[in-house]
């Protein structure tokens, strides 16, 4: 049973298991009474949609079935009229038509306003002149009939009729716009307007002329179509903007909210003017404020950052930009993603400040939220945003960073982390805040409860600490997160019961540096039977310790050396060098003990304990060459990072300028509004024309210029063979969420096809949206069809399908061809998208799909492998160039992609030159790709491994 079929048997009730009844029992129950007259009339109507000929019934429902006023068979006989064949298959229309003609024109007269409209309605879809000749004295009564659902229908008939048969209602154009001077109702005048913008459209200007003032006074729908017609007359003829141009700024001000959308769109496309972007501007940050619907949100955001995407309309909205901030009260994560992005791209220096004062306050009302489950997310946005304000003016930095160092002790790592890194890189730039930045990290160090957050904070302390006083404080504090030393000592104590937890001093002098207990021979059965204790009442270097996390005692074994090897340099009297190495060296070997006891949860590895042995031997000698490593060479490589990176953005940022500048060659026409002619108005778009273009299938602003030369560009896909007697081809135009079928089928035979149908199904998460009609071929003829599949995710599909018909004359049963299968490519899905580098980490670590594929290629250099696979599967590099320039016979990288219906797809290339087997020896590796779902895993497998090898032109 196809979509169609189904859509019909819900439609009219008829069990699914039901079979097939015979033409004698149907003509039976259509002699019946009332009930029985209605289930065979739904019989029937699903017979002749499944291509059934049931000729011989047409009288009986002529004679017994059409005179009944029951409404329900009035409803199903109007369907039963559409569908069933009207002529004979020489084409001359069936004598018992007339008859039928003959009902058509009472009900058109009945006194029930409901059966009047149905039958208009049905009217509009009859292509038979001659059956529409008789009925219209009736159809012209209509549009003075007192209900408006008649006289909005007997519009929409009368304008069908003279666009298919003009010579039947030569004056439709005159009547219609009488009606329309007269016509109170809304939808009524709506119908007849619409029908003046495309019949006669000197006429509908001449009504909207006497009328321009009470625009705002209209039904919405009505101004719809009236902003629809001022901009294409304005378009056809630029002299008329002045007349009209008024009229759109006072939609602007529509209750109708696509009213609004409409006239702001419109007004950007008539008008440059400062003054008309900032009003259209003005508007769509109203509907964005005002409108609940998050997808509306995001598609008038769209169009602001169009408007933003124009060098002379950047200006304007940048004047805007506290209005837009506005939008950032939605809880959607997505608006306020889109929302920060084009604050950022707007802001300059007039208008920093103000931005940074509502970022500041934005940060703080997330501080203490929890309700909602983006708060994490938006907060690390927030930070984002702050960073790269204070990067492009570093007078607000100062504002910025004691507002942001509160949130190093926020409990969602990745928001920490975002601010660590925006300080990390604020204290290396600007010196004058070096002081500030040191005060506050003291002040947050102790709160700080993730361990990855610490190591950086201990890194910037130790790097930018330079005087004696910060110096000691660094030392304070670390003793502070210790807690008492020795650790080994105080923690048996504890378990044992010879020292009370409150009892321990935080920071104290140490007393000792072996312990009483030597070799500690039983300290696995002290630490089996140890008692459970609160973690919290642990400082948070020691919980850290004791969970067995010894990375960050090598990262702090690091900063000791550090700031001791500064205060050296500081402080002259011996003495006091002697003891503060002595506390740091201390430190170091109480943490070497611990990790070599059996407390903590893992045992520390040789790697940290190697970093903690080197600090401790570089201490013990304090060579010259040791101190410019560790309080020079340091700095210098973060410093040549985050130049490396300032150029990265730079070069991106110039890229993207370069884009939106226009540039106007020397000897360029100059074109003068008032002097050019109406044909030469190219200039401009129809942005109606480009939306039913676009809902056509031909997305592309180059397609729709000429549809019919971007179709030739197009594969065509071979369906049946050339020796069939049916040939068919399709052209498959890829939209965004929906496949058009665009199929030609050639009747190669001296026979007539009839009932030829395009029966079509699907596999993967493909859908198909209706059955094709049914169609008849004379001879050797030809007819275009087209389907509709629907799409729902990023993966590979199949169409499949047959053709069948019937051979006029022919007693046989009906004839089948097979049709081959359509593959539908995952890569028309799939675009390249960028993400930073924690974001990767992230989603690498939570999508559970992975695939791995080997590398099967006769690609023989590195650099060439990676770009083929960017090319075939549209992924974006995440690696910097820079990281993969030269060679050493290997290389990483990793890949990224986002789908339309915003899925990520990740991936991470691994490949090698094996230079044992020659320079001619292929690329050999691995590629691994990771995804939320498994279709899209799978999928781009696929890809990849079909398009692994370069094939030689």
């Amino acid at each position: 049973m196809t979509a169609a079929e189904n859509v019909c048997y819900t439609l009219i009730n008829v069990p699914m298991d039901s079979e097939p009844p015979s033409e004698i029992s149907l003509k039976n129950d259509l002699k019946g009474d009332v009930k029985l007259k209605t289930e065979a009339l739904k019989k029937v109507i699903i017979m002749i949609l499944n291509g059934e000929k049931l000729p011989g019934l047409l009288m009986t429902i002529i004679r017994f079935v059409l005179p009944l006023q029951d409404h329900t068979i009035k409803k199903l006989l109007l369907v039963f009229w559409e569908i069933v064949p009207k002529t004979t298959p020489d084409g001359r229309l069936l004598q018992e038509m007339i008859l039928v003609c003959d009902a058509y024109r009472k009900d058109l007269q009945h006194p029930n306003e409901f059966i009047r409209g149905s039958t208009l309605r049905f009217l509009c879809k009859l292509k038979e002149a001659e059956l529409l000749e008789p009925l219209m004295p009736a159809i012209r009564a209509c549009l003075e009939h007192r209900h408006s659902y008649v006289r909005r229908n007997a519009v929409l008939a009368i304008y069908t009729i003279y666009r298919n048969f003009e010579h039947l209602i030569p004056d439709a154009p005159e009547l219609i716009h009488d009606f329309l001077v007269n016509e109170k109702d809304a939808s009524c005048k709506r119908n007849a307007f619409m029908m003046l913008i495309h019949a006669d459209q000197d006429r509908a200007l001449d009504y909207l002329s006497t009328c321009i003032d009470q625009v705002q006074t209209f039904g919405d729908i009505l101004q719809l179509v009236i902003v629809e017609l001022i901009y294409k007359v304005c378009h056809a003829n630029p002299s008329e903007r002045a007349r009209f141009i008024r009229c759109i700024y006072n939609l602007l001000q529509s209750s109708s909210p696509a009213v609004k959308y409409e006239a702001a769109g419109t007004l950007v496309t008539l008008s440059s003017a400062p003054t008309a972007i900032k009003a259209a501007a003005q508007c769509y940050i109203d509907l964005i404020i005002k409108e609940s619907d998050n997808n509306v949100k995001l598609i008038v955001l769209d169009r602001l950052i169009e408007l933003k995407e124009h060098p002379s309309h950047e200006r304007v909205l940048q004047d805007l930009v506290m209005d837009i901030l506005r939008v950032l009260s939605t809880p959607d994560l997505e608006v306020r993603k889109k929302t920060l992005q084009l604050a950022l791209d707007l802001v300059s220096s007039r208008n920093v400040e103000e931005l940074v004062i509502v970022l500041k306050k934005e940060v703080i009302k997330t501080n203490n939220v929890t309700e909602h489950e983006d708060t994490d997310k938006y907060r690390q946005l927030l930070v984002r945003t702050l960073h790269s304000c204070s990067v492009r003016f570093p007078d607000m930095a100062a504002n910025v960073i004691p507002v942001l160092m509160e949130f190093l002790s926020d409990n969602n790592e990745a928001a920490a982390a975002d601010v660590l890194e925006f300080v990390r890189e604020a204290i290396q730039r600007f010196d004058n805040l070096r002081p500030l930045i040191v005060e506050k990290m003291l002040e947050v160090f102790h709160a700080i409860k993730s361990v990855k957050i610490y190591r950086g904070a201990l890194w910037i302390l130790g790097e930018y600490c330079s005087t004696k006083e910060d110096i000691q404080s660094v030392m304070t504090e670390v003793r502070r997160s210790l807690g008492e030393i020795p650790i080994v000592e105080s923690e048996i104590k504890k378990e044992t019961g010879e020292l009370k937890p409150e009892e321990e001093v935080p920071v104290g002098p140490a007393q000792k540096l072996v312990t009483e207990m030597g070799t500690y021979a039983t300290q696995s059965a002290l630490s089996s039977s140890r008692p459970t204790k609160k973690e919290e009442d642990r400082p948070p270097l020691r919980g850290f310790l004791l969970d067995g996390d010894f990375f960050v005692a090598a990262s702090l074994a690091t900063t000791l050396t550090k700031i001791a090897l500064r205060y050296v340099s500081l402080v002259q009297e011996k003495k006091k060098q002697n003891s503060f190495i002595a506390e740091a060296m201390l430190l170091m070997a109480t943490i070497l003990h611990l990790g070599k006891s059996s407390l903590p949860k893992k045992p520390i590895t040789d790697d940290d304990v190697d970093r903690i042995s080197l600090c401790l031997k570089v201490l013990s000698e304090c060579s010259p060459l040791m101190n410019d490593i560790f309080n020079k060479e340091c700095r210098q490589s973060l410093s040549h990072m985050l130049s490396a990176k300032l150029e990265e953005e730079k070069l991106s940022q110039k890229k993207e300028s370069e884009k939106r500048n226009v540039t106007v060659q020397p000897d360029d026409p100059i074109s003068f509004m008032q002097l050019t002619a109406k044909n030469e108005m190219s200039s401009k778009e129809d942005q109606f024309q480009l939306s039913l273009l676009a809902a056509m299938g031909n997305t592309q602003r180059k397609e729709a210029a000429d549809p019919l030369a971007s179709k030739l560009n197009k594969v065509v896909t071979q369906l049946t063979g050339f020796s069939d007697p049916v040939y068919a081809e399709a052209y498959v135009h890829v939209n965004q969420y929906d496949i058009v079928l665009d199929v030609l089928v050639v009747n190669q035979t001296s026979d007539t096809l009839q009932n030829c149908t395009l029966e079509l199904a699907t596999l993967g998460d493909l859908k198909l949206v209706e059955k094709p009609s049914p169609l008849t071929l004379a001879p050797h003829d030809f007819a275009n069809i087209k389907a509709n599949v629907k799409v729902a995710s990023t993966e590979n599909g199949i169409i499949f399908g047959n053709i069948v018909y019937d051979v006029s004359g022919a007693a046989s049963d009906r004839n089948c061809v097979v049709l081959s299968d359509i593959h539908i490519d995952i890569m028309d899905y799939i675009q390249p998208a960028s993400c930073t580098d924690a974001e990767f980490r992230q989603m690498w670590a939570e999508f559970e799909w992975e695939n791995k594929v080997t590398v099967n290629t006769n690609i023989i250099d590195l650099n060439e492998y990676l770009q083929h696979i960017l090319k075939s599967t549209n992924m974006k590099c995440l690696t910097p160039e820079k990281a993969l320039s030269g060679y050493c016979g290997f290389m990483a990288a990793n890949l990224y992609a986002r789908s339309i219906f915003g899925e990520d797809a990740l991936a991470n290339v691994s490949i090698e030159k094996p230079i044992h087997l020659g320079p001619e020896a292929p690329v050999t590796g691995h590629i691994r790709i990771r995804a939320k779902s498994q279709g899209m895993a799978l999928s781009l497998g696929d890809k990849i491994n079909l398009s692994q090898k370069k094939t030689s032109l």
